[in-house]
């Protein structure tokens, strides 16, 4: 018969190594009447200390059983239900029943090869979106801490840059990649001329759940740091910047009318290539051979037809001459003869 400083000896052992799936759903109680009648064959002795032994090595410490734990938000009481299923009907057999080891290695292994199998058809989660934001939809139950681990990004995401023309409309997108609650609050502030994070430098714009800042008339006054922070329940989910450059429409001008003049001095219609492009990228955009040849090809035989058009105009005014000829000849003849 176990004493209680043999059981909580017993129960320190199993607990003094990791967590695992099994520690976090089964209870105590349960373990120790599953392991009452646990009997070493070599030895044929009682030895509950190696049933949990053995429960650490089968469950604890088994990759699978780990892996196969690692559910979406939720779905930790599924994992609770698969390893009940499995354990509790052992339980109730074994209960004040000698058992020798090797039926207990059968069975405990079966019961993890089960829970593998059921836990790996529970929904994954689609993971972490880096590089920030509090992802809760990407949170994994982990097995060895009984917890969820969530992604452990900063709330701040970097300065993303923005570039604009003067005059023109604008819009800033508070955009993420990951899975936002249903119950959000936007909030937009501002920093103009300056690039900053720092949240003390920004002003309030609005506060809503419009996930779009829109300027409709973009003017030199808007350039600076946007800022736009999305909340769920009051606590900040993700702060996204932008950095917000509008160039002077005079600016623009000059420079289109630059690259104009640099075409006109560059021969063979080529442009100046783009900074960090390669060279000769972009070419003025010039027809193909083929049509170039269609072209003349097509000017030629427009040029033919009009030679041959005004050579045949040419033929029947000068019959008409000959024939008139012809007719003043007769007539001079009958003169003649009379």
């Amino acid at each position: 018969m176990c004493t209680p400083a043999l059981w909580l000896v017993c129960v320190s052992l199993l607990f003094s190594t990791s967590l695992c799936c099994y520690q976090c759903f089964v209870d105590v109680q349960d373990s120790r009447r599953l392991c009452w009648g646990h009997i070493l064959t070599e030895h044929n002795i009682r030895n509950v200390d190696a049933c949990f032994r053995k429960l650490d090595r089968i469950f604890n410490n088994h990759e699978g059983v780990i892996e196969a734990g690692r559910v979406g938000e939720g779905y930790e009481m599924k994992l609770k239900e698969i390893l009940d299923k499995e354990i509790l009907p052992m339980v109730e057999e074994f209960d004040k029943k000698l058992n020798n080891d090797t039926v207990y290695e059968e069975r405990l292994q079966t019961a993890a090869d089960n829970f593998i199998a059921a836990a790996s058809k529970l929904p994954r989660v689609s993971g972490c979106f880096p590089p920030c934001g509090f992802q809760s939809a990407g949170e994994v139950y982990n097995c060895i801490t009984c917890k969820y681990d969530s992604c452990e990004f900063p709330l701040d995401c970097p300065v993303k840059e923005i570039k604009v023309m003067e005059n023109s409309r604008s819009r800033v997108w508070c955009d993420v990649h990951f899975q936002l609650p249903n119950n959000i609050e936007v909030i937009w502030r501002f920093a103009e001329e300056v690039k900053t994070q720092q949240v003390d430098q920004l002003k309030e714009l609005t506060a809503g759940v419009d996930m779009l800042y829109s300027i409709p008339s973009t003017s030199l006054q808007h350039q600076g740091t946007y800022q736009c922070e999305i909340y769920s329940s009051q606590r900040s989910i993700v702060r996204l910047y932008y950095y917000l450059t509008v160039t002077p429409q005079v600016v623009a001008g000059h420079t289109e009318l630059q690259e104009i003049f640099d075409l006109s001095l560059l021969s063979g219609g080529r442009l100046l290539p783009a900074p960090g492009g390669p060279p000769g990228s972009l070419l003025l955009l010039l027809p193909s051979p083929l049509l170039l040849t269609a072209c003349l090809t097509a000017l030629l035989l427009l040029l033919f037809l009009s030679i041959w058009a005004l050579y045949c105009s040419t033929i029947p005014e000068q019959t008409t001459q000959a024939e008139q000829a012809d007719g003043d000849e007769d007539v001079g003849y009958n003169k003649v003869v009379q």
